[in-house]
């Protein structure tokens, strides 16, 4: 058995008795730790000693001599020096120095803390050059710079340094504090002056009175004081901690005692005394005399009126004497003012209350400021004047402001300006039948001002609500650099011309403006009927969107159409192009040039699409309007025969990408088209992009957007969409974020969601699935729970802890640790779909419960002869989901975004024909630009907090030309992260519904919040 290891009792675990530790302690000799306390050291003393300079006679070369004071007329400085106790007792130099006490002191066994005393006591001498002026030996007190001095001898006691003198005066008193000021007496110390007053120089030292003239100051914070007589010196701090420019005049250069007479006293009293007790202390030593009571300060206030409705204030306290002092900011505490005994801080209080804020030194007001100022509160300062220590100095011509009270009168009219797409809007404001400029209003609606001075020294309240709502309607309207030149409104802009003409008393709408409003808000869009050229019959609702289309078309305005995925966008989208080039081709006939043709049969609709939706526009328009010319530009010009511009001179649409348009964008740019489209248009969602410009810089009278998600994160992006095709009904991006966007989605505000949702709806048209469900075959959604293998569940839990802690302090400051945040998330959701996706050697033993989940379900669906799409975020899961359909012999087809577009339709078609059972996609690649309607079962593999984009996924097989029942399946893993990303989802959708669907709404953001609830228990 080991060793009992347990101590015994009474002896400590590192094996000493308690008893023999604590003798050990007793022995120890009471004063071998205390400092100073000398044992068998050498003591050292501090000497002091009065020192004067003697000249050299005539003849000697060498300078001036420092030697010994003997009488108190001759005393030019005190100064000290070590010393030690010699043999018999006295104080000796001994060799000591300043510089060598150290090494000195050690090799004769002086106790180190009062060696180290010496050196502190020479480094705090300072640097004033007289302290060298006599040499080494000695240090001149009186130019000691600093006040630590006091503590340093108070110290020297403690250590047993001591404080010793020489033979003329052998004794060094160190004393409490020091005052210097003057002892006046009343009728009793100068004869020449019976029954005045007499004010004489005088040092109190601890309580006891001396005359000045053995006095000198010890730089500015202590005195010392010599008497041969006695034979002593005295050394004191000042009481105050400093002494005044005028007491160290009184002890450097002592004036004769100054008397004033009799019939002079009140004269001094009222006019001299307080600016003389602010520098020196005042006392009477016999009690004859007792100082007046301080008068309070007079508060005055200069106002200064300048020409240009300029207003100069300054403040500033006057005092008895004439003395004046600046109104300090730290009196804006109640403390500060009431310390000062001259200072009435009730008055400053009562001031403060009539202006709103504490008088401080100088203020300069312009314009309206000076106006409120002075009509407003100068009264009331005057008021307050009159009852006494306030007083108001006025320089200047006063102008004579108002504030007007009478209700405005606002006037609108619009006229048509000369530019397209824009009218000339007039708004004129009387008040009491005189015209206010509008200019100088909107500028302080623009700036927020509260009132507006007017020209002839009156000022109007701008709090009103009629500006209030006419401040919101011109910062919606357009910017301030904009409205310099004359104010416009955007003809897309139909709502906002209603809000200014129901704001106006009165409003003179132009003849143009009326038909736009009355067509896109009053129902009266035209029912043409389809193009001739149509091949395939459009269902009502397409009908209706193809009129809704060729109504915008005709006056100019542009759209958004956002029509559900599979609806038939793009047969709407071409019907309109064939109406326009048949309109185009009936004017050139009947020789009347239409509106926006530039050229004979109309200038070409430039289409824009991704990359693989391009082909599908070519083969819809062969199979919708077969007798329309289409030239496809899918390539830039360096790698293409021919030019961008010959390819539309023979075309009636030219369809081209996203990328092609962004590095042609001059090419482009530079040719007159009937109209654009862009199709799935997330692409130009960012203004920031080069491709969002190259869209911008398209000209044409028409420009439509084609999309089913027209908002999918924020709304930011549909400021982008509109800032293209209509780009006066937003025209600030600013504007839009403080008008629309943070109050809906970081405040949740109603009524600004409901103006958005009446801004936008003239010109945006979006049907859902739900309104043409009889046209649709049934859809059925389903979650699958997946629970994850026992040993997969250990190692994510695990995962799970560790990526918590390391996230939630990073998500604070997301902006900042976004990647490193992402890339957990990330990193999450690859661990619930299979652990062999972030380690494939280490974790090649744990089972996918997700992939064992799906081909449970597959089996079902290829044994009933059925087919599926299969879809994930992420290709290597993907590619593991390929390698079991390779490993059962099942046909799939295979696409993402490495799938070189050339081979994009070859997949497809693989597929479409049969030969493949299976299609796995990935979500970003097959998220558009798809129609697999051969396929009836869905499988999401992995949830997305975007569910637009999941959306999108399903509708590539639920759409027009659909017939059968569509089965979706959404694989979750119960426990992980994939809940809470459905739950996100879940949140997210809301934005959407609440914008285009009039329901509620929810942040739109993907906020710290959010990424909190992704990684909560």
């Amino acid at each position: 058995m080991p060793a009992d290891r347990s101590p015994r009792p009474g002896v400590s675990a590192g094996g000493t008795d308690w008893r023999s530790a604590l003798a050990g302690l007793a022995h120890v000799r009471a004063d071998a730790a205390a400092p100073g306390s000398g044992g068998s050291t050498r003591p050292l003393g501090l000497q002091f000693e009065l020192r004067r300079r003697v000249e050299r006679r005539n003849g000697e070369w060498r300078g001036a001599r420092d030697e010994t004071a003997r009488r108190a007329a001759s005393v030019d400085r005190l100064a000290v020096r070590p010393v030690a106790q010699g043999a018999r007792g006295t104080w000796v130099k001994d060799g000591l120095t300043w510089q060598n006490i150290a090494y000195q002191a050690s090799a004769a066994g002086v106790d180190p803390s009062q060696s180290r005393w010496f050196a502190q006591f020479a480094m705090l001498k300072g640097t004033t050059p007289a302290v060298y002026q006599y040499g080494s030996e000695w240090i001149t007190l009186d130019e000691f710079e600093s006040p630590l001095l006091w503590g340093l001898l108070a110290e020297a006691g403690r250590l047993g340094i001591a404080l010793v003198g020489s033979d003329v005066t052998p004794d060094v008193v160190l004393r409490g504090s020091a005052t210097v000021g003057l002892d006046a007496s009343l009728a009793g110390r100068s004869p020449l002056v019976p029954g005045g007053l007499t004010l004489e120089p005088t040092v109190t030292i601890d309580d006891e009175e001396h005359p000045v003239e053995h006095v000198r100051p010890i730089a500015w914070h202590g005195v010392y004081r010599s008497d041969f007589d006695a034979g002593v010196i005295e050394l004191a701090p000042v009481a105050n901690g400093e002494l005044t420019p005028a007491q160290r005049a009184l002890i450097t250069a002592p004036p004769e005692p100054i008397h004033v007479p009799a019939a002079e006293v009140s004269t001094f009293l009222r006019g001299h005394f307080h600016t003389l007790a602010r520098s020196l202390p005042v006392v009477s030593l016999d009690g004859s005399f007792e100082a007046p009571d301080v008068p309070p300060a007079t508060l005055v206030l200069e106002a200064a009126f300048e020409p240009g409705d300029v207003l100069r204030l300054a403040w500033r306290w006057e005092h008895a004497g004439g003395r004046t002092s600046p109104v300090e900011a730290s009196e804006a505490s109640t403390t500060a003012a009431a310390d000062d005994p001259e200072l009435d801080d009730d008055l400053l209080a009562r001031v403060a209350d009539e202006l709103g804020w504490v008088p401080l030194d100088a203020i300069i007001l312009r314009g309206l400021d000076a106006a409120e100022f002075t009509a407003e509160r100068m009264p009331r300062l005057e008021r307050l004047a009159e009852r006494g220590g306030l007083r108001i100095d006025v320089t200047g011509e006063r102008p004579d402001y108002r504030e007007v009270t009478a209700a405005p009168e606002v006037r609108v009219t619009t006229v048509e300006s000369r530019q397209r797409d824009w009218f000339d809007l007039g708004v004129w404001l009387t008040v009491e039948g005189k015209p206010v400029p509008f200019m100088p209003l909107f500028r302080a609606l623009a700036k927020g001002q509260r009132r507006l001075l007017l020209v002839d020294k009156s000022y109007l309240s701008l709090k009103l609500p009629v500006f209030d709502e006419l401040r919101d309607l011109i910062e919606e309207a357009g910017t301030l650099a904009e409205w310099e030149t004359g104010l416009r409104i955007h003809r897309t802009q139909t709502s906002l011309w209603a809000d200014f003409e129901d704001l106006a008393d009165v409003s003179v709408p132009a003849r143009a403006w009326r038909a736009t409003i009355a067509g896109l808000e009053g129902g009266a869009v035209e029912e043409v009927p389809p193009p001739a050229g149509l091949a395939l019959p459009l269902r009502a609702y397409q009908l209706a969107g193809f009129r809704w289309l060729a109504f915008l078309w005709r006056h100019g305005l542009g759209g958004i159409l956002a029509d559900d995925m599979g609806l038939g966008k793009t047969a709407q989208t071409l019907s309109l192009i064939a109406h326009a080039v048949e309109e185009s081709e009936s004017r050139d006939a009947s020789g009347s040039a239409g509106r926006f043709s530039t050229r004979g049969g109309g200038a070409p609709f430039l289409v824009v699409a991704p990359t693989s939706v391009a082909s599908n526009w070519v083969s819809e328009a062969a199979r919708f309007t077969p007798g329309l010319r289409v030239a496809t530009v899918t390539a830039t010009e360096a790698k293409r025969r021919g030019r961008i511009a010959d390819a539309a001179a023979n075309a009636d649409i030219v369809v081209t990408t996203y990328s092609v348009l962004r590095l042609e964008a001059d090419a482009f740019a530079a040719i007159e088209w009937g109209g654009l489209v862009l199709d799935e248009a997330q692409f130009v969602k960012n203004a920031a992009t080069k491709v969002h410009q190259a869209a911008r810089d398209i000209r044409a009278p028409f420009r439509l957007v084609v999309t089913g998600t027209p908002v999918e994160n924020n709304l930011s992006e549909l400021w982008a969409l509109f800032h293209i095709v209509a780009p006066g009904l937003f025209p600030s991006r600013r504007a839009f974020d403080e008008r629309y966007r943070r109050p809906i989605e970081n405040d949740g505000n109603i009524e600004r969601l409901a103006r958005l949702r009446r801004r936008v709806r003239p010109l945006m048209l979006r049907r859902t699935k739900e309104l043409v469900a009889p046209e649709l075959p049934p859809k059925q959604e389903q979650v699958l729970q997946v629970e994850l293998h026992p040993r997969h569940r250990r190692l994510y839990d695990t995962m799970l802890q560790r990526e918590r802690q390391k996230l939630l302090g990073l998500i604070d400051d997301l902006d900042r640790n976004r990647f490193i945040v992402y890339r957990s998330l990330t990193l999450l959701r690859m661990l619930a779909l299979d652990a062999t996706l972030i380690d494939e050697e280490r974790y090649a033993g744990i089972a996918s419960a997700k992939l064992d989940a799906l081909f449970e379900q597959l089996d079902d669906v290829l044994g009933e002869g059925n087919r599926a799409l299969v879809f994930s975020q992420f290709t290597s899961f993907l590619g593991r989901a390929a390698s079991r359909l390779d490993a059962a012999g099942v046909p799939y087809a295979y696409l993402d975004g490495s799938t070189p577009a050339r081979r994009r339709d070859a997949v497809i078609r693989q597929f479409r024909e049969g030969e493949a059972s299976v299609f796995l996609i990935s979500l970003k690649a097959g998220g558009f630009g798809l129609n697999l309607t051969e396929a009836d079962y869905v499988f999401l593999l992995d949830p997305w907090w975007n569910p637009s984009s999941e959306a999108q996924a399903i509708d590539r097989t639920h759409r027009i030309g659909q017939a059968k029942q569509v089965m979706v399946y959404r694989l979750v893993a119960s426990g992980t992260i994939e809940e809470k990303v459905m739950e996100l989802k879940a949140r997210k959708g809301e934005l959407v519904a609440s914008l285009l669907d009039d329901e509620g709404m929810t942040d739109a953001s993907l906020t710290a919040d959010d990424l909190r609830g992704l990684l909560a228990d």
